[in-house]
């Protein structure tokens, strides 16, 4: 079992060194919708974090989601939106798009 070394940065982001442990898939694309939910929960968020559930955004929509998604479609707070989007979802969709293109 590979364990997560996550670390809270001062920007809301998390540093995740390996990603596998908490239940979820080591790919975003292979998260359901609870994963997605958790990891923001865990990511501080977790008064935004219900939006992803009420939108049952899984972890195929969050790696095709824009920053107009995030902004303006979950209905969240401007502050914790970009948070959101530059910090996780964008970082997520990077490191997804250079796992799949080796």
């Amino acid at each position: 079992m590979l364990t997560v070394d996550m670390e809270n940065k001062e920007n809301g982001s998390l540093d995740v060194k390996n990603s596998v442990e908490n239940g979820r898939p080591p790919d975003p694309a292979d998260w359901a919708v609870i994963d997605v939910v958790n990891y923001f929960r865990t990511a501080g968020f977790e008064e935004q974090a219900s939006a992803f559930q009420e939108q049952e955004i899984d972890g195929k929509s969050l790696l095709l989601m824009t920053r107009n998604d995030v902004l303006t479609g979950l209905s969240l707070k401007l502050g914790p939106a970009l948070k959101i989007y530059e910090y996780h979802v964008k970082p997520l969709q990077t490191q997804h798009l250079k796992n799949n293109s080796l």
